[in-house]
């Protein structure tokens, strides 16, 4: 079994899923394809392991630069650099520890949401390096959310509210913070939508890829 000392006791429903993908995770294979496929009594299941059998399908691409972001968004071209993958390390390590979160879940996060660019806005309104609803960056101590140290840590302790409503389950955390929590308990799982459906396995492909990484530092 996995072990997320900072999260709590997952739920049933998806620990196979988190099985499947965290058996076959290696860092070797950070640049592979990720399957899957839904089971009779409708649990998702995901590998980075090509399988033989039809029902698996392949539902998104992780090679190299193939993160992207879930919702369509301006970019500012002043921050393009390779460099940005770097250049808040310490506030992402900080943000981490201070709200007992994964590192590399927030990188996860950060790395799909805005592919660490400071200026990013989606065309809903969502600012900054973890793309913060006006609304919700108010509600997290967020003054601006063009502040990179602001937004990373309001985005992280986002993730840690959702993290104890959510009881610790890491899907169900990260599918509230692109749905909503409301969207999350009223379907009482993964909302039915294609979107965050989809954004859920970036955010998990790019925690595993982070979290080898960080593991051999």
């Amino acid at each position: 079994m996995l072990s997320l000392p900072l999260f709590g006791q997952w739920t049933t429903r998806y620990l196979l899923t988190f099985l499947v993908v965290g058996a076959c995770w290696h860092p070797q294979h950070a640049s592979a394809d990720i399957y899957s496929h839904i089971d009779k009594d409708g649990v998702v299941h995901f590998t980075n392991i090509r399988r033989p059998s039809r029902k698996w399908k392949r539902v998104m691409r992780t090679g190299p630069g193939k993160a992207g972001a879930v919702h369509s968004r301006r970019r500012s071209r002043r921050r393009r650099s390779p460099s940005r993958y770097t250049a808040y390390d310490l506030h992402i390590r900080q943000a981490a520890g201070l709200y007992h979160m994964p590192e590399a879940l927030v990188r996860a996060v950060i790395r799909v949401e805005s592919d660490y660019d400071p200026r990013a806005v989606s065309r809903v309104g969502a600012s900054g390096l973890m793309q913060m609803m006006p609304a919700t960056a108010r509600g997290m101590g967020v003054t601006d959310s063009f502040n990179p140290r602001q937004n990373i840590f309001g985005g992280t302790r986002f993730l840690r509210v959702l993290a104890n409503r959510f009881s610790g389950d890491l899907v169900l955390t990260i599918a509230a913070y692109h749905a909503g929590p409301g969207a999350v308990r009223k379907y009482k799982g993964i909302p039915p939508y294609r979107t965050t459906q989809r954004y859920v396995r970036m955010v998990l492909a790019q925690y595993y890829r982070f979290r080898a990484k960080l593991a051999h530092k």
